[in-house]
């Protein structure tokens, strides 16, 4: 096996161009996995993680925090995104262990995309934007187009992801998840709500329960037709229990070996009826 250890941009996006059956590696959390168990044999591995273009987090545009494909979960933990995207925090806090924290990336779970990423629900709820770049091009791609099936997406063999911009959303916003233990585990289902005050609007997202991370647009719009979510409202029992309902019955999730289809409905329930009852506390 060849490993390319690029230091710049242009020397990965060259390297990819120029070998068909390469594979992009930043941390190796996941891919490392799936070559120990046999299930890819790259003949060429390009090696991101000396490239400090994407490991930088930058407010460049007012409004929007620009993380690098590279920056580690350990890294988005702490500020600024633990003051400007939170729940992306709470949600890096979540990864594996340690070690694991101090080398995955959101590229890695943009580039993997698996339904049971932690951090891929909270870009569907902030609609976050993914910036794609070849060796003489770029272009920007909605999260909500970028992820297409399980393990599956828009990019192309010859881009790289080089950084996701994150709007900065005055409110409230929590991630929580289920697994069948409390460190080191898959999740069973997963869910990031984000109450907008200064717009009045709630968006939830909700992840291992269906082939793509799965947005509520129906029990968005239920909660902003019949209830005031504004800055300083109040949310009941009755209205936290049906929205988690509502967000349920959205999900389509399917048995397996972590968990059966119906508990899975029943966790999304509970997690979106609570992490609403916070947001409005």
């Amino acid at each position: 096996m060849t490993v390319i250890v690029a230091k710049e941009l242009t020397t990965a996006l060259t390297a990819l161009r120029e070998h068909a059956d390469a594979r992009l590696i930043q941390g190796g959390t996941d891919l490392m996995v799936e070559i120990n168990f046999n299930h890819v044999k790259p003949t060429t591995m390009i090696s991101l993680r000396d490239i400090d273009s994407l490991r930088t987090v930058r407010r460049d545009q007012p409004g929007i925090l620009s993380i690098g494909s590279g920056v580690p979960y350990s890294i988005i933990e702490e500020e600024p995104v633990l003051s400007d995207i939170p729940a992306l925090a709470q949600a890096a806090r979540t990864v594996g262990s340690p070690q694991i924290r101090a080398a995955g990336s959101l590229g890695g779970n943009l580039g993997t995309c698996s339904p049971a990423g932690d951090t891929l629900p909270v870009m569907f709820a902030l609609d976050a934007m993914i910036h794609l770049n070849t060796l003489d091009s770029s272009r920007v791609v909605s999260i909500h187009d970028f992820m297409t099936g399980v393990k599956r997406s828009v990019r192309q063999h010859d881009e790289i992801i080089t950084s996701i911009d994150f709007p900065i959303v005055k409110g409230w916003q929590g991630y929580s998840k289920v697994g069948v233990r409390n460190a080191m585990v898959i999740s069973v289902a997963s869910t990031c709500l984000v109450a907008d005050h200064q717009n009045a609007t709630v968006r939830i997202a909700l992840g291992s329960v269906g082939p793509t991370i799965i947005r509520c647009r129906e029990a968005e719009a239920w909660l902003k037709a019949n209830h005031d979510l504004s800055a300083g409202a109040s949310i009941s029992l009755d209205i936290a229990g049906e929205f988690g309902k509502r967000a349920a019955a959205e999900s389509s999730p399917i048995d397996d070996h972590r968990s059966t289809a119906a508990y899975r409905r029943h966790a999304i329930s509970v997690l979106a009826s609570r992490l609403l009852r916070k947001a409005y506390q």
